[in-house]
């Protein structure tokens, strides 16, 4: 019996140790690069979601905006907000976002639950920060947003063509709908 103890105690202080972990890591996906020379002050603002992935955390939502605001401690406040077609509600969800290394790059990690934190690389843009790809820490992830509920076709085929060449499928892409 205190041989199951001396094992069991190890390894569920490394399960823990690895979950901890793997939830404060945020990874950017291979071969794909966050955006550089990036100016948070003009990425904040309101933004509308485009085209997701089928996420359970967004499930049957239309009309999906995210609000970033600058908080008190230089963080940035993340309120997503979207309209649930079937149970006739509006959902929000307040985060927080924070650089993963400087002010200048677009790697973020952000948290809806501490401490478990996710990717959020912003990687490409247009100049003018009107139109968004953002990328998670995996193929699993990424967003395509826009300062309007509407996106040009040839910044909707450069962001495809991006997705596709870093290996997302984008086949998969759902095309919100915005009836505001």
């Amino acid at each position: 019996m205190k041989t199951i103890h001396k094992i069991i105690l190890p390894v569920s202080l490394g399960a823990i140790g690895l979950l901890i972990f793997n939830s404060c890591s945020v990874r950017i996906p291979k071969g794909a690069t966050a955006v550089k020379d990036f100016d948070a002050k003009k990425y904040l603002g309101r933004w509308y979601e485009i085209a997701r992935f089928d996420y359970r955390f967004e499930k049957n939502l239309d009309n999906v905006t995210a609000e970033y605001s600058e908080n008190p401690d230089g963080t940035i406040k993340v309120k997503n907000k979207g309209y649930n077609y079937l149970k006739k509600v509006w959902e929000e969800s307040i985060g927080e976002a924070k650089f993963v290394k400087n002010k200048t790059e677009a790697r973020l990690k952000v948290a809806f639950f501490k401490p478990f934190w996710a990717g959020y690389n912003v990687i490409d843009m247009d100049e003018d920060y009107q139109y968004a790809l953002v990328a998670g820490s995996s193929l699993k992830y990424v967003w395509i947003l826009s300062r309007t509920t509407t996106i040009p076709e040839s910044i909707r085929q450069r962001f495809i063509q991006k997705a596709k060449k870093i290996g997302y499928t984008t086949d998969e892409l759902i095309w919100v709908k915005h009836n505001q």
